[in-house]
């Protein structure tokens, strides 16, 4: 770590700690950008671990931070009480554009909904892509440049989440990246870099303008499976569903973009995040090129360090009471996954990472209950396969230079990663 991120953090610190509590704001995308979030967090979590916040965004106003791990785990489950609709991220939707997706849904709706696709998932279609996969991940790594400096996020982690994507969807090859753009899309914000205009009203028409591009192409799609035999790709899946097959337009796109984010972003920035950690933990990759058989608690491990979806809301559907403080019905609540995985009370060394951890796959970043992620096993088969192909390639990646940080609170990962592999094995 050079020393100008040595004293930007020193900075973030004395901020965190100095300033009144009642300001904090955690979901400031600006502190994501510049990963200075922790010391708010861990404030948070020893003085106000159940905090209400009010950001600057109308369309957020005023909400509650709920930041340990057990408190999080209590909301996570309580489906009688904290309800998943309207909304997964603290904006409110817009009444001209609300985009209803089974992550966003209560029971029934959801469980029927979720259903649906899960097959894709199961242990017999992960066995069946996992040879792709490999043969994917042998073909990126074989192809990349040797003792030049490139980008990993764009050149690995992007190209084999978004082919397993394509697979999913059985989506056309050659428009594959189109993916990538409309899940950055979805989950950016107006100053993100992503759009001509950071003026707020012209960069969201930009993004609605792109995401009705994205449904109308799926559309597409949709009508040559619903007049084909069923088969088991994700847009058959949902022609074919019973419970999916009448969706609107607008449900239709709803659940394009949670399976799109969550089956790419998601994956992409956790492959980034093993490649940074590392980097930032050198005694732990020697460890895990000492002992390969460690490769699948270094997943795990990643996942929790990464948390690459830093958290999700909920809406009280009731007055609660937690922390000694009461959660009015109607008031939105942030589990910020987080720093629940950062908890001192409940995860040892929460900061360190550190692959032989006792009890590794006790984190927080695939959420709990009934919207446990559904494609946890898949994302953790990626990130496996691609680091059994770069130890059987590669003795060293060397990161060169600070990475890139998407400016979101809710997608928690990299834009940009430095890195030249000096040589092959």
């Amino acid at each position: 770590m050079d020393d100008g991120a040595i004293d930007l953090k020193r900075a973030a610190r004395e901020a965190a700690y100095s300033m009144p509590i009642e300001e904090i704001n955690p979901g400031d995308a600006e502190l994501f950008r510049t990963d200075t979030h922790w010391p708010y967090f861990e404030r948070l979590r020893k003085e106000d671990p159940v905090h209400w916040s009010v950001s600057p965004e109308e369309e957020i106003g005023g909400y509650w931070s709920i930041t340990k791990y057990n408190d999080i785990m209590a909301v996570d489950t309580d489906h009688l009480r904290f309800s998943s609709e309207p909304t997964i991220v603290l904006p409110d939707p817009a009444e001209d554009f609300t985009l209803p997706m089974f992550i966003a849904m209560d029971q029934p709706k959801h469980d029927v909904q979720r259903k649906t696709v899960s097959p894709i998932v199961s242990p017999a279609s992960l066995m069946r892509m996992e040879p792709i996969i490999r043969e994917r991940a042998g073909e990126i790594l074989d192809n990349l440049p040797i003792g030049e400096q490139f980008d990993w996020v764009d050149k690995v982690s992007i190209e084999l989440t978004t082919m397993t994507l394509a697979t999913l969807f059985d989506f056309p090859w050659e428009d594959r990246r189109k993916l990538t753009r409309w899940s950055d899309v979805a989950t950016a914000g107006p100053d993100s870099g992503l759009f001509a205009s950071n003026d707020k009203e012209k960069a969201e028409e930009q993004r609605r303008g792109e995401l009705f591009e994205c449904v109308d192409y799926f559309m597409r799609l949709w009508n040559e499976r619903v007049n084909a035999p069923p088969q088991g790709d994700l847009i058959s899946m949902l022609a074919h569903g019973e419970s999916t097959r009448n969706m609107d337009r607008m449900e239709y796109l709803g659940n394009l973009i949670l399976l799109i984010v969550g089956g790419n972003d998601t994956t992409r920035n956790s492959i980034s995040g093993s490649v940074y950690a590392q980097h930032l933990f050198p005694d732990q990759e020697r460890i895990l090129r000492a002992d390969h058989s460690l490769i699948p608690a270094m997943v795990s491990e990643t996942i929790r360090w990464q948390t690459p979806l830093a958290y999700m809301r909920r809406t009280a559907l009731e007055d609660v009471e937690m922390g000694g403080k009461t959660i009015k019905a109607g008031d939105k609540v942030a589990m910020w996954y987080v720093s629940g995985n950062r908890d001192e009370e409940v995860i040892e060394r929460p900061n360190d990472y550190w692959i032989e951890r006792p009890r590794v796959r006790q984190h927080l970043s695939f959420g709990f209950g009934i919207h446990r992620c559904v494609g946890n096993r898949l994302a953790e088969l990626q990130l496996k396969i691609i680091w059994e192909e770069i130890l059987a390639r590669f003795p060293k990646i060397e990161v060169v230079g600070p990475p890139r940080r998407v400016p979101s609170p809710f997608v928690k990962g990299y834009e940009y990663l430095p890195v030249i592999i000096p040589t092959r094995n």
